[in-house]
């Protein structure tokens, strides 16, 4: 018998290689995948109607697309986690340039409730989500929704006030280590 042909033997063990090594080469892609996931920060500073929108479509949106993602909320930003305070939220009208009215006239009292009415009546009828659907979108799509610790001492509330599944007692280190690590990083 020659030696140049290989045998049953010889293939089936080569072929058995070969597939190891496929296999191996499909799990170091797999892991590198995993590694490759983006990373998004977001700092909420402000708690105004109009600025809760913004950090909670972005926060979902990007989790929708696997994005590790966290809101970090400190100052006015924390009453967006404030489960009685963000039924509250006002939309302020005075130096709002978007605003269909002059300073001085949105200064008036009571303009903040009837802009914020307005607006509320707008994205009842547009379908749009609340903020509290929102909040529970982007816990339920996995944002890690932070409410800083300083903040929480600082304005007198306790840990019970915020929505379930909010992330309590994080300081500021926290929240840099993730921006340091993160792909996008937003300031609201």
């Amino acid at each position: 018998m020659s030696t140049d042909t290989p045998t049953a033997d010889g293939a089936d063990t080569a072929l058995a290689a070969r597939i190891e090594a496929l296999e191996q080469e499909i799990a170091a892609l797999k892991a590198e995948a995993s590694n490759d996931q983006k990373k998004m920060t977001i700092v909420a500073t402000q708690g105004s109607f109009d600025m809760a929108y913004p950090p909670l479509i972005l926060a979902s949106t990007a989790a929708a697309f696997g994005w590790e993602v966290v809101v970090f909320h400190t100052f006015w930003g924390l009453d967006i986690l404030h489960e009685k305070k963000s039924k509250n939220l006002k939309l302020s009208a005075v130096g709002n340039p978007s605003m269909p009215m002059p300073n001085a006239l949105a200064a008036l009292p009571g303009m903040d409730s009837m802009a914020t009415r307005m607006m509320e009546k707008r994205i009842k009828e547009n379908g749009t989500a609340t903020i509290e659907e929102l909040i529970d979108l982007s816990l339920e799509t996995g944002v890690d929704l932070q409410a800083c610790q300083m903040t929480i001492e600082l304005m007198e509330y306790d840990e019970d006030d915020f929505y379930d599944g909010v992330t309590t007692g994080v300081g500021a280190a926290t929240a840099l280590n993730h921006m340091a690590e993160s792909d996008v990083q937003l300031l609201v």
